[in-house]
């Protein structure tokens, strides 16, 4: 039988890691599900969206200073 929709936690890694999973959470978004994103306030590629609610933690470095290092 089909799933029913659910809520998901995601804690998702900077990179092409995260702009794959974007694709994939719009597609279970679209499908019912209520999704929360955690990232760092130093995040380069996570942004804010309609399909997911976007919620940051504090760390001890820039993202400037994450940016020199990539």
């Amino acid at each position: 039988s089909p799933a029913a929709a659910g809520k998901l936690l995601v804690i998702p890694v900077e990179g092409s890691h995260w702009l794959s999973m974007k694709e994939v959470l719009a597609e279970l978004s679209k499908r019912g599900h209520e999704i929360v994103v955690i990232a760092s306030d130093s995040k380069m590629l996570i942004d804010s969206s309609g399909i997911y609610e976007l919620k940051t933690y504090s760390v001890p470095f820039k993202k400037e200073e994450m940016e020199e290092l990539m």
